[in-house]
């Protein structure tokens, strides 16, 4: 099911010297090309020097070398395979009994009440490929780009450890374990079931089958972590609060030992949660890929000051923000409106998307169903400056991507400070230099790397990784994982 990066060939044709190139053959009848026996004996150490230099050669140039895929102090080299790990603990897979995971994906229709996943679930979470059609995409390499789905995360992340040269195949090994549930999907596809037992039924047996291996309860599950493709609040029901349709699987005493990725934390509660970046459209195999699509968009033509890609939400407090700006972009010349709805819209087209994005200066980003929405690293892919209304949007969210100097890459208008006679978008953004602009556009380009997927089947044998949101995951775990065992407190906002 899972990508397995093919086994590099070499390119190069090795030539061994036969006796007769080493030794040609003298016609001893002619007296005037013999060869007197003290130049013999001279050719013959002359041809032992030869292959001997050759050999010593030859045996440097087949030596593995080794390839590092992130800036750090942390580098171990596995007994199972001749990859180095560098930037992170070396880490196992729990092979865990289908139902938790690749299971669940027979019957992908039946996942989300809301869409078909099949589709999505394709190519190792990747989805379907995209035909790239946008003019910024025209010379980048359509085969990195698809129609991924927003929470599906969980599962792009498992083919990616399923590759990386820290990942080792003996516990005894290991330092990190990774518990490959695909806990969003499942969630998404019992949202409505009404019996709470039948609800939290898998998140409760996955907690019995870790506590039945010994390598869980060595250090009690803290050396363990899960990622869940969804927000955090869809695994924290309480049995005081409202029941809109999440489970008790991050509210289980087991698994609070265990760190857990997630697309949104809880800012309050989560303190064993991680926010990482909602998968966007590209998937990159190589750094040069990155680099050139980097170039691409920092060359972007942005006649748009600012756009809005999105609709209503009716009686959330926290997306009340999005009326308002649906009305100021309406009402500016300067906004580029893509209003999302119920039927077709291009909200739903990724090209349309990154094709606004990438032709605007600023993008809005407002909170929708929750604090977080995957449309700010499509801002960031596409090079465009992200607007906040809430802190909880991407700040209390993504510690381990984004830079803690918030202006240096971002705009924070709070919300309060918006609506009739307060502040105008239009006219705030207007007041940035040009200047100023622009070095928030080249740190938003720099980001890209770290809020990017790497395409699972990418080689990082053959080329450098380039320290993916994996990477910096992985990185960030070992660190965390170390303080947990040794007693220290930590904190999400710190590591």
């Amino acid at each position: 099911m899972f990508f397995r990066k093919p086994s590099p060939t070499s390119s190069l044709n090795y030539y061994l010297p036969s006796s007769s190139d080493l030794f040609p053959k003298t016609k001893d009848k002619d007296p005037n090309i013999a060869l007197t026996k003290l130049n013999k004996i001279k050719y013959l150490l002359f041809s032992f020097l030869l292959i001997a230099t050759w050999l010593i050669l030859l045996r440097l140039w087949l030596s593995p070398t080794t390839t590092t895929t992130l800036t750090t102090t942390t580098t171990t080299t596995l007994n199972n395979h001749n990859k180095t790990c560098v930037g992170s603990y070396p880490f196992y897979i729990y092979n865990l009994p289908p139902q938790f995971n690749l299971g669940l994906l027979e019957h992908c229709n039946n996942l989300n009440i809301y869409t078909n996943m099949c589709p999505h679930v394709a190519n190792n979470g990747l989805g379907q490929p995209i035909v790239t059609t946008v003019t910024a995409l025209s010379s980048s390499s359509s085969s990195s780009w698809f129609a991924t789905h927003q929470f599906i995360a969980e599962m792009i992340i498992h083919a990616r450890l399923e590759n990386h040269p820290c990942r080792t195949w003996d516990p005894s090994e290991a330092r990190l374990f990774y518990v490959p549930f695909y806990g969003g999907l499942y969630a998404s596809s019992v949202f409505r079931e009404v019996n709470l037992t039948q609800r939290d039924s898998l998140a409760v047996d996955l907690v019995d089958y870790l506590q039945s291996l010994p390598w869980f309860n060595i250090n009690e599950g803290k050396d363990h972590f899960l990622a869940l493709g969804r927000t955090a609040w869809d695994f924290m029901r309480t049995p005081s609060g409202p029941d809109f349709g999440a489970n008790i699987l991050l509210n289980l005493p087991p698994v609070k030992n265990m760190s857990v990725l997630t697309v949104e934390r809880q800012p309050w509660q989560g303190k064993n949660q991680f926010g990482i970046p909602y998968p966007s459209y590209f998937h990159p195999k190589s750094l040069t890929e990155l680099m050139t699509w980097q170039k691409q968009i920092g060359d972007s033509i942005r006649p748009y000051l600012f756009s809005f890609v999105g609709g209503t939400r009716h009686g959330l407090e926290k997306a009340k923000i999005r009326d308002e700006i649906l009305k100021q972009c309406k009402n500016s010349m300067k906004c580029e409106l893509v209003q999302c709805g119920n039927g077709a819209s291009k909200c739903h087209d990724p090209m349309a998307v990154l094709e606004v994005m990438s032709k605007s200066r600023f993008c809005l980003q407002a909170p929708g169903d929750s604090f977080t929405r995957r449309s700010t690293f499509d801002s960031i892919l596409a090079g465009c400056i992200p607007v906040f209304f809430s802190s909880h949007t991407a700040y209390t969210q993504y510690a381990w991507y984004l830079p803690d100097e918030k202006n240096t890459y971002s705009v924070f208008i709070d919300e309060n400070d918006c609506g009739e006679g307060k502040k105008s978008i239009e006219e705030v953004l207007m007041g940035i230099s040009k200047e100023d602009e622009e070095k928030m556009r080249v740190a938003v380009i720099n980001l890209i790397h770290k809020v990017t997927y790497m395409h699972p089947n990418a080689s990082v044998v053959e080329d450098v990784s380039f320290g993916d949101v994996v990477d910096i995951a992985l990185e960030r775990l070992s660190r965390i994982v170390e303080e947990k065992i040794s007693g220290k407190d930590f904190g999400s906002e710190e590591v």
